[in-house]
């Protein structure tokens, strides 16, 4: 819609993770490399929690590329199911190429599956993202294969992805065994202002931009209303595109920034729990004087119904106050 407006090859901000917009902040480095290393030296079970929106799948995704061939590695993506069903899951994902009715059945096709591929000097990675879904009984089924070993050496390593309450979740007294086995954590939070304006920068260059297009004064809008988080900068820079296509504006300025969030219903008091969702059309409603119009009626007439409330109460009370005196 906008891309020949600004001289656009693609969309730089759609919500979807697409690698080649992928860009590291510090802390996307510091947790990356901290992964790599935990897988690298075997360490087993490892554990990666942020708030919804932080760039969790994107740093899966990031993971996956700087990977050696010599790294098997499988990504469930919603662990909320049944044993058997997660097991068959967990087999797809691994190419295992076979079905189970049976929990014993699974444990022997893939203690084998486990052994060959350590025969070839390589390492299994099993992602679960997500993972504050998982059911206690699946958790439970993941620290027993992280059990499996062949001479004192994981066959598995099992990196955990999950929002805050993953946290809580594995706290409990049920799940200390499990808690024992996660030998390194990191927790990933928003980006700062800066952060969010390289980031903005670097999508649009990707995309083709031969100028920045969002003055600093947007960039603060930006960050003020997403709060650093890369979705919500994601979903309020493309509105933001539309707004200046629409508005023949070569230069995004804070007061479309503010539109956009307002739209969105992103506000100061941002509560980053819950995730905001563009409508369906990525469009935002405009206010045409007409709804502005019918808007300030609107409030004209409760100010109205409010004042004549207030009133007829005086009345009434002076009449009290009256009757009160006269018969006194």
């Amino acid at each position: 819609m906008y891309l020949s407006f600004y001289q656009l090859d693609k969309k730089p901000f759609e919500i979807t993770t697409d690698p080649e917009f992928l860009w590291l902040s510090e802390k996307h480095k510091e947790s990356l490399a901290m992964l790599q290393y935990g897988i690298v030296e075997n360490k087993g079970c490892l554990l990666l929690t942020g708030d919804v929106g932080t760039g969790k799948t994107t740093l899966i995704h990031a993971l996956e590329q700087i990977l050696e061939n010599d790294v098997v590695m499988a990504t469930i993506f919603d662990p909320h199911l049944g044993t058997i069903d997660f097991f068959n899951h967990l087999a797809e994902a691994f190419k295992m190429n076979m079905r189970f009715n049976s929990k014993g059945a699974f444990i022997h096709h893939f203690t084998h599956f486990l052994n060959t591929t350590f025969v070839q000097n390589k390492q299994v990675l099993l992602v679960i993202d997500e993972a504050q879904r998982a059911t206690p009984k699946i958790l439970e089924e993941l620290r027993h294969l992280s059990n499996i070993e062949k001479h004192y050496t994981k066959l598995i390593n099992i990196f955990f992805v999950g929002q805050n309450e993953f946290i809580g979740m594995i706290k409990g007294h049920e799940f200390r065994a499990l808690r024992q086995r996660i030998i390194l954590n990191y927790h990933m939070g928003p980006f700062t202002r800066k952060e969010t304006g390289q980031y903005i920068r670097h999508r649009l260059i990707i995309a083709g931009a031969k100028k920045m297009m969002f003055n600093l004064g947007a960039i603060d809008e930006i960050y003020k209303f997403s709060k650093g988080y890369p979705r919500l900068i994601n979903i309020v820079c493309d509105l933001a595109l539309v707004n200046g296509y629409v508005d023949e504006t070569k230069i995004i300025k804070p007061n479309i920034i503010k539109e956009c969030a307002d739209n969105l219903q992103i506000h100061n008091t941002f509560n980053t729990d819950v995730e905001i969702q563009p409508s369906e059309t990525n469009i935002p409603i405009r206010k045409t004087p007409e709804r502005i119009v019918e808007q300030d009626f609107s409030r004209e007439k409760r100010s109205f119904q409010w004042a004549f409330v207030f009133f007829g109460a005086i009345v009434l009370v002076l009449a009290a106050a009256g009757f009160i005196y006269y018969q006194g």
